[in-house]
């Protein structure tokens, strides 16, 4: 086996064998460098596994709520967690072989499971050998971070990925970290029959969307019967003697919480900390993310950053964008530009949040005239018919170019009825497209339409 190859990509998430795909298509020898898992986060410890539990915990839920709907269900519900994590590792490991069948496949591309470190800017330690090549990719995707808080080395603490490895549920599931993964774990377990506490530092859950979308998924997560801690400081653990003891400081409740297991979702950082970056001259930031410019080449001619290691997205679909900007680039002489994307996102409680571009409190702070537009799900008829009526609707628009700003839909289907406001934003089209279109009834989509025709200033 030749050790010099016309390409070297290291790391097997979205971006990564797609690429492989075109690469080889275009006649390049390809090394392929995977240390653990092939598909990455999305696959394994990501989107895949987590929606797949998602769907079991929705199963118990709609169970439970059977008699809303005049169907009796005779004894209680059980979850299995056993038979909910196999289910789970059966989609995942599909997928997962997969992908690693597909590269191991593919003409001229060369597949080594082992690490890799940069030897200099364009040679790669690989195990025992060193691999050269003119272009390298880097797809290595990124970690939950394991804060340095108090206790923290004294107690078994869970992180997105092995909580995912449960087959016994928690007696009582505390969540650090109010942000999106945490508050996804949080409805599931509780859903599943675990008590929930969600510690959160900051003065509402997910800091990122608008203060009414806060509120309103505070409201849903406790209408369930989770417990939200805002305000929390001084975070710190000990072991007890069944569990263990979270001290928080917060506005309101006790000062000390006990819980059977301590699920840390205070963010992630990228797998570039190993690789001997410096060796190769690649610059990182202060959080180790890869420094890029705006199509993904670094500061090393020849060598290029995919997916969460370089700090653009942190999503599977900006990943894969990343690929897309990478090969237009390289091969169908399209300039192709991470700036070209709208910000579009998800948060996958039930009811999910789907959101798109600017939020109010961004739109706000231009000083430009605006216009909103807002609907209660309770106003939603398709929401009222399958019992899923809480949350809402909103949309900015500029009032001169009538384009539209952002939206957010919290409600039933609202991560997919979002793709018609987002697809009329890449078009560039008005609002008033969308505005006179027809849509099916009964859907969530008819009412976007309905929305649009009942703007108001923006004060």
């Amino acid at each position: 086996m030749s050790n010099h190859f016309d390409s070297i990509i290291i790391g097997a998430g979205q971006a990564g064998p797609s690429l492989a795909g075109r690469l080889t298509e275009a006649g390049q020898s390809v090394a392929f460098v995977e240390r653990k898992l092939f598909g990455g986060t999305c696959v394994n410890t990501g989107c895949i596994p987590t929606k797949s539990m998602v769907a079991s915990a929705y199963a118990a839920h709609l169970a439970r709520r059977a008699s809303d709907f005049g169907v009796r269900i005779d004894g209680s519900i059980h979850v299995d967690m056993k038979a909910v994590k196999a289910r789970k590792d059966a989609i995942l490991a599909k997928s997962r072989d997969g992908i690693e069948k597909w590269l191991r496949g593919m003409k001229n591309c060369s597949v080594f499971h082992e690490p890799a470190r940069f030897e200099s800017n364009h040679e790669i330690a690989v195990g025992s050998q060193r691999i050269t090549a003119d272009q390298i990719f880097l797809n290595v995707g990124g970690r939950a971070v394991v804060p340095d808080m108090p206790g923290i080395r004294e107690i078994a603490y869970l992180t997105n990925t092995t909580l995912l490895d449960l087959e016994e549920l928690p007696q009582h599931l505390v969540v650090i970290g109010g942000s999106y993964i945490g508050l996804e774990f949080a409805q599931m377990f509780r859903r599943f029959g675990s008590e929930v506490t969600v510690v959160e530092k900051g003065p509402r859950l997910i800091l990122h969307e608008d203060e009414d979308i806060s509120t309103a998924v505070k409201e849903i997560l406790e209408s369930e019967g989770i417990h939200v801690r805002l305000r929390a400081e001084c975070i710190s653990f000990e072991p007890a003697a069944d569990g263990i003891s979270v001290h928080v400081s917060c506005d309101h409740g006790e000062p000390k919480l006990h819980g059977s297991h301590v699920l840390l979702a205070v963010g992630r950082i990228p797998n570039t900390d190993d690789l001997a970056l410096d060796k190769a001259g690649v610059q990182t930031d202060e959080h180790g993310y890869i420094v890029v410019d705006d199509q993904l080449r670094t500061s090393v001619p020849g060598i290029w950053a995919l997916g969460d290691c370089n700090g653009k997205g942190g999503f599977t679909h900006t990943s894969y964008n990343d690929f897309e900007i990478v090969a237009a680039n390289l091969f169908d002489n399209d300039p192709r530009r991470v700036s070209d994307r709208i910000q579009a996102h998800a948060l996958y409680i039930d009811p999910p949040l789907g959101r798109i571009g600017m939020t109010e409190a961004e739109v706000r702070k231009t000083g430009k005239p605006a216009l909103i537009g807002t609907r209660p799900m309770t106003k939603v008829g398709r929401a009222v018919e399958k019992g899923e009526s809480m949350g809402f609707m909103k949309v900015m628009i500029d009032a001169e170019s009538k384009k539209i700003l952002g939206a957010a839909i919290l409600g039933v289907g609202g991560d997919e009825a979002i793709h018609c406001l987002l697809d009329i934003m890449y078009a560039g089209h008005p609002y008033t497209t969308v505005q006179r279109a027809v849509h099916i009834h009964p859907t969530l989509s008819e009412l976007i339409p309905t929305m649009l025709g009942d703007l108001k200033p923006l004060q």
